[in-house]
């Protein structure tokens, strides 16, 4: 079985739903650019530059020169990158969430007990 990159991307893809996250993560970097959801940028540049390398044509150890090992460098990367974004997506929309619970429209400003 031939590893390719495509390949590998595939893979990637079907990791836990991360197809299904990738919308949250868009929102997640906007929310975080506008300066609304507060996140450390290593939390979110780390994942995002592991991503780019494994799709990137440069390699550390090309595919070409070194078949198998070429591929594990990618798949080492991709195994770090992807729970780490998937992990910080998963705060992001408990943040969301929290964010949308205690909006104003949810707010009680002045109850009274009726027996």
């Amino acid at each position: 079985m031939k590893y390719s990159k495509l390949n590998l991307a595939k893979e990637a893809i079907s990791h836990k739903g991360f197809v299904k996250k990738i919308p949250d993560i868009f929102r997640m970097i906007k929310m975080w650019r506008k300066g609304s959801y507060p996140m450390k940028s290593i939390d979110i540049i780390l994942p995002l530059i592991g991503l780019l390398y494994v799709i990137s044509p440069i390699d550390l150890l090309p595919e070409v020169a070194v078949p198998v090992i070429g591929v594990l460098d990618d798949l080492a990367v991709l195994s770090l990158a992807i729970p780490k974004l998937i992990k910080e997506v998963d705060k992001f929309l408990l943040w969301e969430a929290e964010q949308n619970y205690n909006s104003d429209i949810t707010k009680v400003i002045d109850a009274e007990i009726v027996k």
